[in-house]
């Protein structure tokens, strides 16, 4: 069995669907039809009695493709609070359920909840632009380039 902790989850273990191979860097692990079984895990946390630990949640949100920033946005808080939800397991009741709520009807394909959180990752992306000045012989000219954060690098676009 395979421990399977890629997925961001300490409980999930592997009998089968994966195989091992030895490289230069050590061993490699290739899981079939990884998309799949990130989907069926997903089913299984959203379906469990249980409040969501902190690695739960945000292995909902990464499954859906959003940043803490947006989730922070659409769920009425900051994104300090998502932050401290993921890495301490503290969820409030309510923003356990709105969780549930928006995993199972991103996993339906509901457009109108991934354009929803489009629209606010895309204002999250205009709101972190820099301004570059650059003085020339002909006086100061400008560019405007999206900020290189840790921050921005976590936002995929959410798949439609």
């Amino acid at each position: 069995m395979y421990h399977y902790t890629e997925c961001g989850l300490d409980n999930v273990w592997l009998a089968n669907g994966y195989t091992t191979k030895t490289t230069a860097y050590g061993k490699a692990v290739s899981v079939a039809d990884a998309d799949q079984l990130q989907a069926l895990l997903a089913e299984r946390v959203v379906s469990k009695p249980a409040r969501l630990s902190g690695k739960e949640f945000r292995f909902l949100r990464v499954q859906m493709g959003i940043s803490q920033a947006t989730l922070a946005k659409t769920q009425g808080v900051s994104e300090q609070a998502v932050s401290l939800w993921e890495r301490h397991g503290k969820v409030p009741k309510a923003n356990d359920a709105l969780m549930r709520l928006c995993y199972l009807a991103h996993a339906q394909g509901d457009e109108p909840l991934r354009e929803a959180f489009n629209r606010v990752m895309e204002v999250e992306r205009l709101i972190h632009q820099k301004i570059v000045a650059t003085a020339g012989p002909k006086g100061w000219k400008s560019t405007v380039e999206e900020e290189p954060t840790e921050r921005l690098a976590e936002r995929p676009a959410v798949a439609t």
